[in-house]
């Protein structure tokens, strides 16, 4: 668990100081605004679909804390190629490490550095409002998500 715990925090100081995909995408096929009311961390995804289904490109923009900000970074890593199933797969294997239901699968990759933030209930909604917002462009191409 150690292990687990020093992995969280250097690629949550990593992705937050240096956010990987962080800026506007221009053009976006679908994109959400999140917004975490408790903590005020807010952000705004932007998504572009190939030919083929797969999600091309996505970027996020806005503010929040360290881990709110990393988890959009890690996700964006994560969704490049990935078409609407197969990210809908990856949401519901993060939602349930993130929210304690399932324990960290080392097929997530630098995902399960988020577990993690199990050791911090409060902090969950920090995580996963990336999470959330995704599944809002991912499903209905616009809108916005909460994390109440």
């Amino acid at each position: 668990m150690d292990a687990l715990r020093e992995l969280y925090q250097q690629l949550i100081v990593e992705h937050h100081r240096h956010p990987r995909n962080f800026g506007k995408l221009v053009p976006a096929d679908a994109e959400a605004e999140g917004r975490n009311p408790l903590c005020g961390d807010h952000l705004h995804l932007y998504l572009r679909w190939d030919e083929q289904g797969r999600i091309a490109d996505v970027r996020f923009e806005g503010e929040g804390c360290a881990i709110s900000v990393a988890s959009a970074s890690l996700m964006t890593e994560a969704l490049r190629g990935k078409t609407k199933e197969e990210f809908e797969d990856l949401f519901e294997k993060v939602h349930a490490m993130l929210t304690g239901k399932a324990e960290p699968d080392p097929e997530l990759g630098k995902l399960v550095a988020l577990a993690g933030v199990r050791a911090f209930p409060v902090r969950v909604k920090c995580a996963t409002l990336a999470w959330h917002t995704a599944k809002k462009a991912v499903e209905e191409g616009k809108g916005i998500a909460t994390t109440e």
